[in-house]
């Protein structure tokens, strides 16, 4: 599954080596949500291997646009069963600022909604 998501970077790690053959690093994007900047959704993400560098020339604050997928692991230890998902970028483009996110409009425009007392007879 292939996603994208817009925003600014407000963390970015250093790169970690979990071991001899694997490494990552995170990051994360505010997401702006558009009506009400108190609910801004904050994602972590992580790149892995050759990717790491893909942070490299991006600075905190900066606008980015991420492709990445989304990855679900099991991992069962002393009887445990746990479940992990992971948000892997895969692409960092730079993008605006003040780009609005790909998002369809609302079903409905907030000058069609009935004044409250309008319509009391509907059954619920």
């Amino acid at each position: 599954m292939n996603f994208e998501l817009t925003g600014n970077i407000i963390v970015k790690e250093d790169e970690q080596a979990i071991s001899a053959s694997f490494k990552k690093r995170e990051f994360v994007i505010e997401v702006a949500n558009e009506r009400n900047s108190d609910w801004n959704d904050y994602i972590k993400f992580q790149l892995t291997q050759d990717r790491c560098a893909q942070l490299d020339p991006f600075n905190l604050g900066d606008a980015v646009k991420v492709s990445f997928n989304i990855k679900g692991r099991k991992w069962e230890k002393d009887g445990k069963v746990n479940y992990f998902s992971n948000l892997e970028a895969w692409r960092i483009e730079k993008a605006q600022a003040n780009s609005a996110p790909d998002m369809p409009p609302p079903p409905y425009a907030e000058a069609e909604v009935p004044p409250a007392g309008e319509n009391e007879d509907l059954p619920f």
